[in-house]
């Protein structure tokens, strides 16, 4: 965790302030920013695993800085917002957030759920050490998805995702013809009991399915079950 840097852009100093001294003594390197010029300014500078982002903030907002970074990186991006309603949850999630966290929010909840995105973000990692030795590639469907390198293929297109999109998809192709509903995929991919409904896991297979140019094709690779969940057919 020591070689492990955070980037916390808010321009509420007091909150950025917090949430690094509870970084800090989990053994992260915090760069702190008031703005998304100066985000970006660190993002261009220093190796970062991980954006704190704030929605709110003064000439360039956390949605518009949130699409600028994934048109070159996809590290985990969480969302930290005052707008707690559903359809805020689920734009920041369109846009290409990996989660989404509510002000005021517990300190330790936002930590476990920096950890939780820096592990999935460092098992994909081609250098991660603990899959130097595995090989596995999954071959469907004019899909190949290889869980070593985080490459995946579409109808020969190379196409990037996150690391939630990713994980979602390689479940879904690890279990073909497994139909998962929406309450499984966000307990596997996340980690986490489902205690209330949310739409989560269907904003990032609309916007998996969107990379994958699913809408321009007729044979779909993820097929919806209506009224039950997702698959990918064998």
């Amino acid at each position: 965790m020591a070689d492990t840097n955070i980037l916390v852009v808010d321009d509420e100093n007091e909150i950025a302030e917090l949430v690094e001294i509870y970084l800090v003594s989990d053994g992260y390197k915090v760069f702190k920013a008031n703005n998304a010029q100066e985000g970006f300014s660190i993002l261009n500078k220093e190796e970062v695993h991980l954006v704190l982002l704030d929605i709110m903030m003064p000439g360039m907002d956390g949605m518009d800085m949130c699409r600028k970074i994934r048109e070159t990186n996809n590290i985990p991006i969480i969302m930290l917002s005052a707008k707690s309603t559903d359809l805020d949850k689920i734009m920041g999630l369109g846009i290409g957030a990996d989660d989404y966290v509510a002000k005021p929010f517990n300190p330790l909840e936002l930590t476990a759920r920096v950890k939780s995105q820096l592990r999935r973000y460092t098992q994909l990692n081609p250098n991660s050490s603990a899959r130097e030795n595995e090989k596995n590639e999954i071959i469907i469907k004019g899909l190949v998805i290889n869980k070593d390198n985080h490459k995946v293929i579409v109808y020969d297109e190379e196409i990037k995702l996150t690391p939630i999109e990713f994980d979602i998809l390689y479940l879904l192709a690890s279990n073909p013809g497994k139909v998962f509903s929406t309450d499984e995929i966000f307990e596997r991919v996340w980690n986490e009991k489902v205690y209330e409904a949310n739409n989560t896991v269907m904003v990032h297979i609309r916007r998996l399915r969107g990379k994958m140019k699913e809408d321009t094709r007729q044979n779909k690779i993820i097929t919806t079950v209506w009224g039950v969940g997702y698959k990918i057919e064998k």
